[in-house]
């Protein structure tokens, strides 16, 4: 299906289905720690329902309002660990490329996953200190949305590559959900079909 292919490009769903795994149930909450505007995230979570990679779970809150809480499925969680671990490849090339000081191939390399970059920083997959250290060696700037995940490793964590420090503190509670862990377990997923999304 070509949705499916289109969404396996696009960075921005794949963040907001990370910042959903680790415990953020509201649209202001993930376009919070996303770096993304609110009606974007609205957008994408229409998509990812679509998809069937999250639940939408309405509750009724005080004085009757609606309460609107997203929820990661088995099949989102599946997506976005066998998309973690095929830009968890990446990166270590990208790191390889970088310690060997080819600065043609890394340019090259650089410009096919530059979209990627916002998520592998977002979650953790690369450190603002590696990626601020690529960019010096190829004289290149940030552009606006690596920029902004950059300064939210810093600004939430108080240190560089914390996965988790934004969602912990936005979520209410994003710790006890159980699907906060860290991506350096990525092994532990091994067997997956990272082909695409042609089951669905």
């Amino acid at each position: 299906m070509s949705f499916n292919r289109e969404f396996n490009e696009n960075p921005k769903h794949f963040m907001v289905l990370d910042a959903i795994a680790r415990g953020m149930k509201k649209v202001s909450s993930i376009a919070n720690v996303t770096k993304l505007s609110k009606d974007e995230v609205k957008l994408i979570v229409n998509d990812l329902r679509t998809q069937k990679l999250i639940n939408v779970n309405e509750k009724k809150g005080f004085f009757g309002n609606k309460k609107i809480e997203l929820y990661m499925t088995d099949t989102g969680s599946r997506i976005l660990e066998t998309k973690k671990e095929e830009l968890f490849n990446k990166a270590q090339r990208l790191q390889q490329i970088y310690q060997t000081g080819d600065r043609g191939q890394m340019q090259s390399m650089m410009n096919d996953n530059r979209s990627w970059m916002p998520m592998m920083l977002f979650s953790g997959i690369m450190s603002m200190v590696m990626f601020g250290s690529m960019m010096a060696f190829m004289g290149m700037a940030m552009n606006p949305a690596e920029s902004a995940q950059t300064e939210g490793q810093v600004d939430e964590s108080g240190a560089t590559g914390s996965e988790d420090a934004g969602a912990a503190s936005d979520s209410g509670g994003a710790s006890d959900t159980g699907d906060t862990g860290g991506f350096s377990d990525m092994g532990a997923s091994g067997g997956m079909d990272s082909g695409g999304f042609d089951s669905f």
